[in-house]
């Protein structure tokens, strides 16, 4: 909304052209998105209290995960209006990747608040909305994100149906295959997130740094002279995600504030769907599908604990790990779960790391 009030205006007063840089509109993003997080989490925190609405903790969960009953949860709703409320301001109005990205935190947002209101509403065993009804609007808000995108493409983008290969220069071309394995990079980016939310600051801390590898590689994949040098997929006009990306590291640090140990508020589905659902549209949207796989590697590795664990003891009848996810193992081993928090975060910002590494390694 500002590139387009304020940027005219640079005919009258050369200090408004720098609303045309997406650098300048990025930095400013995170910067709102923090302050939002930082200006609401108080009262947001204080209403949620007042009514009630505190996290229910599983009975077969880590006993130590029992003091943390009754603490605030939904609060991916700041996270949410942090994002809205920045990309609003600082994207342009006429990219039409900006709307995708709104679509895609609202409709995961709407999932996520639906399964923790049914968590805190209902009685009993209550676990939220059935996993089976979750996974279907997951993959039909996907499908919606995948065709939109391909729609929004321009006629002549021969690159449609193509992929890139971290350390690989050349795209392979999939043709019909791509639109499942799109939905599956959503969906699975969606639920890896979600699992990985478990621990005071553990998803949002991974989050947050995937997001700034993204920062990179949205402006390198928007940019014709830096994608043509690394030998990378260029995507027209998606160099506004940059801004998005920004938005997401600011809500990030900015729900961190109240998330880190010991946590103010959790995030609930209301955040790690849409955390997971964005980042997956945001790796769709500029042709970096499998380099998610590398930047989101503990969300992967999240996922992988648990589908093991099931597989193992449906057809062994044993389990693999004390408990899965993997960070519940490794807290069941008597490591601290601050510590153990710090410790995901490293290994997270190595991944970012090896991540931007592999745009020039190739």
């Amino acid at each position: 909304m500002l590139y387009h009030l304020l940027y005219p205006l640079a005919n009258h007063f050369i200090g408004f052209n720098v609303f045309r840089y997406v650098t300048f509109r990025s930095v400013y993003a995170a910067v709102t998105a923090f302050g939002i997080c930082l200006f609401f989490g108080g009262s947001v925190i204080a209403r949620m209290q007042a009514a009630q609405l505190g996290e229910k903790i599983r009975n077969d969960g880590p006993a130590s995960h029992s003091s943390k009953a009754g603490t605030p949860t939904m609060g991916g709703l700041l996270i949410i209006l942090a994002l809205v409320v920045s990309s609003l301001l600082w994207m342009r109005w006429d990219s039409k990747f900006l709307w995708l990205a709104l679509f895609s935190i609202i409709w995961f947002g709407a999932i996520g608040f639906a399964d923790d209101f049914w968590k805190l509403m209902g009685t009993g065993k209550s676990r939220g909305v059935p996993g089976l009804w979750k996974l279907i609007f997951q993959t039909i808000g996907a499908i919606v994100i995948v065709y939109g995108y391909l729609a929004i493409l321009p006629d002549d983008f021969h690159l449609k149906t193509c992929i890139t290969l971290p350390f690989f220069k050349y795209p392979l071309d999939i043709g019909v295959m791509y639109p499942f394995l799109a939905v599956l990079v959503i969906v699975g980016a969606s639920n890896g997130v979600n699992l990985t939310d478990g621990m005071d600051g553990l998803a949002i801390g991974c989050t947050t740094f995937a997001s700034m590898a993204f920062v990179v590689v949205t402006y390198v994949v928007g940019n014709v002279k830096f994608s043509e040098y690394l030998k990378i997929i260029q995507v027209p006009g998606s160099s506004e995600l940059t801004i998005l990306c920004a938005a997401l590291v600011g809500a990030g640090l900015g729900f961190l504030w109240f998330n880190a140990a010991p946590a103010q508020i959790f995030m609930g589905d209301t955040g790690s769907l849409v955390l997971g659902g964005l980042l997956g549209t945001v790796a769709v949207m500029v042709k970096q599908e499998f380099l998610l796989i590398i930047v989101g590697g503990i969300f992967v590795a999240e996922a992988f604990s648990v589908i093991a664990q099931v597989t193992s003891f449906k057809m062994r009848g044993k389990r693999i790990f004390k408990m899965a996810p993997l960070h519940h193992h490794f807290e069941l081993s008597g490591v601290p779960e601050s510590k153990l928090v710090v410790r995901f975060w490293i290994v997270a910002i190595i991944l970012t790391l090896l991540t931007l590494s592999t745009l020039k390694l190739r």
